[in-house]
């Protein structure tokens, strides 16, 4: 499968370049992503760090580069970390609204061991169109600083296109019913008027 050339910055040091094997290292980024400290043993010594960013080639989505960052575990770390959703029932969905997931994942900032492997957000607020979930919502765990402004979006409820498009028909309709001239209405209701006498009178 052949080899991933990587990097370890390592604050007011000399960077390391290594590789890895592809196999090793889609592995490890598969259970650490960018928000689980890893353990990397090079020429016999090891290093704490992070994964902060991977590089993939477009066409085959391989990846082609990896970049760590050594960290301590006595010193505070600024990471990725996903967000998830409860698995709760959303109103939104129940009206066949469509709701718009904005943002997979923010930043913070923590001690190695504090890290959360995600954070949970609750989609149940989201019941009509413009209800929102921003990252002021995110309950942090004790430990971890939210780095990711407070008003960031993270998910939207919208009206689906077809949706849309019968709310413009309805609409258009109601537009060209209000259109017609007030004359032919006056007229209607005169004859009715006049139709009510003659039957009066035939009486």
């Amino acid at each position: 499968a052949g080899f991933v050339p990587a990097v370890i910055h390592d604050h007011g040091k000399e960077s390391i370049h290594v590789q890895g094997e592809f196999v090793a290292l889609n592995k490890i980024f598969a259970a650490a992503g960018k928000h689980h400290p890893v353990q990397l043993k090079v020429g016999g010594k090891e290093h704490l760090a992070l994964i902060k960013d991977v590089d993939y080639e477009p066409a085959k989505h391989r990846m082609r580069h990896i970049v760590f960052q050594a960290i301590k575990q006595n010193e505070e770390v600024e990471a990725e970390i996903p967000i998830t959703y409860a698995d709760v029932e959303i109103p939104a969905e129940k009206l066949s609204l469509l709701v718009l997931k904005q943002l997979d994942h923010v930043e913070v900032k923590a001690f190695p061991r504090d890290l959360p492997n995600e954070l949970v957000v609750d989609p149940g607020k989201l019941a009509q169109v413009g209800d929102n979930i921003t990252v002021a919502d995110i309950k942090a765990p004790s430990g971890v600083t939210i780095l990711t402004a407070p008003e960031t979006q993270i998910a939207i409820v919208e009206m689906p296109k077809d949706q849309i498009a019968e709310a413009d028909a309805s609409a258009a309709s109601l537009a060209e019913d209000a259109g017609k001239p007030e004359e032919e209405i006056v007229e209607d209701s005169t004859d009715s008027t006049e139709d009510k006498k003659e039957t009066s009178e035939e009486a």
